[in-house]
């Protein structure tokens, strides 16, 4: 059972592992939502996120005979460096399972903390299902990431934080996976003040809780897509679900274009690096109306690969209009490329690639096509500079970006 005694004795002992993330006031999403909104910053943890509370206090709860067999799991990343980092306090041996397509980042940083890692399956489930054939072969104790309840009792002290700094807290934001935080935090949160509203976000692509209160339980979906690979989890589970659907006031789903949004909106505006489960929270907030209401956005974690980082941020300044490709065709002849040229920076438009194709036509002398990709301020200074090269005659034509 989630108990208050329970919970009351996991916020004093996960203070043994975690660093203190007082909640940061966003003057951006405050502005933008009409209300005032607040970060809570799992992703500065030690190990990068949340989940070294529910570890912990897990590893708590055990048994002596228990921790002598060595603790296994299975983890997308956060998880598994939670496990091997309190397995590491307590002086056990771990072995972590991990989706084959985990960032590099957290298999390396979870081999840091001393466990064994074993790379196994496309998704979280897959990995799931390896470590519980592995812990009934070894006779280790599995330590399941989300279907737990000690594990969700150690993640619910995150609610306790909130309230205590916060008390006066309308709504409370939680990233959903496998369901362990979100009906960890809902729980508490319920437990200290009724009038607390949770809201759990799921990525589209992975909406495992939002098919399990359709379906009235835990369901398993087809596949689980989404750049979002910490809450790429295809069923909650069934243990937490029935806390889940009692305390979560509402289930938000966001595409994995809008966590492209907020990975650059969270950069430019509060210099802090979250993985894209991490920032479901603050994408969310475009649906919701916080209108004179104050709300926690709890950010899970940051543990990003640089080329993950990379990627989306290539495709957020596409998106937003800040790097853009047009094609135009022009006479063979000298002085073609310089008036492209000046025709852009007359329009103050920044040159960062140029590719000139002699090929495209038979007829050299009828054209030649100039693939141009540009920096711009956004939107209305690409239309700009693109009217501008309509102006000079020169017909541009936008084209896929590509690096």
């Amino acid at each position: 059972m989630l108990t208050l005694e329970k919970f009351e004795e996991a916020s004093e002992l996960v203070k043994e592992v975690t660093t203190p993330t007082k909640l940061v006031y966003s003057e951006f999403y405050s502005e933008n939502t009409g209300g005032k909104v607040y970060l809570k910053p799992e992703n500065m943890q030690y190990t990068g996120s949340y989940k070294v509370r529910g570890a912990y206090y897990k590893i708590s709860q055990m048994t002596a005979s228990e921790r002598e067999k060595g603790l296994i799991t299975a983890s997308a990343g956060n998880h598994a460096q939670g496990v091997a980092y309190a397995a590491k306090k307590y002086g056990l041996k771990a072995v972590i399972v991990m989706p084959t397509i985990t960032p590099l980042i957290k298999v390396n940083r979870t081999k840091s903390y001393g466990a064994e890692v074993v790379l196994h399956g496309d998704v979280y489930d897959d990995a799931c299902a390896y470590a519980k054939q592995m812990a009934a072969e070894s006779g280790m104790t599995f330590v399941h990431p989300f279907d737990d309840l000690d594990v969700a009792c150690g993640q619910g002290s995150i609610a306790m934080e909130i309230v205590k700094e916060l008390p006066t807290v309308d709504y409370i934001i939680v990233p959903i996976g496998g369901g362990g935080l979100s009906s960890g935090v809902a729980t508490l949160a319920k437990m200290l003040n009724p009038k607390i509203k949770t809201i759990g976000v799921e990525p589209a692509g992975a909406a495992s809780m939002t098919a399990a209160f359709k379906a009235e339980g835990p369901v398993t979906l087809e596949s689980a897509n989404t750049i979002a690979d910490g809450t790429a989890v295809k069923c909650i589970g069934e243990n937490i679900f029935p806390y889940a659907k009692e305390n979560i006031d509402m289930l938000v789903t966001v595409e994995d274009d809008e966590l492209v949004t907020a990975f650059l909106d969270m950069v430019e505006n509060h210099k802090m690096i979250a993985e894209n489960s991490g920032l479901l929270s603050v994408a969310a907030l475009k649906q919701l109306d916080l209108k004179d209401k104050k709300a926690v956005c709890v950010i899970s974690g940051g543990n990003m690969d640089v080329i993950t980082m990379s990627s989306v941020v290539q495709h957020g300044l596409i998106q937003r209009d800040r790097i853009f490709s047009v094609s135009v065709l022009l006479p063979d002849k000298p002085g073609e490329l310089v008036r492209v040229a000046q025709t852009v920076a007359n329009a103050k438009g920044n040159v960062i690639r140029l590719d000139h194709n002699q090929f495209v036509s038979i007829n050299r002398n009828a054209s030649v096509e100039l693939r141009i990709t540009m920096e711009a301020f956004g939107t209305e200074h690409k239309l700009e500079i693109m009217k501008a090269l309509s102006d000079e005659g020169l017909k541009p034509k936008e084209i896929r970006v590509q690096f």
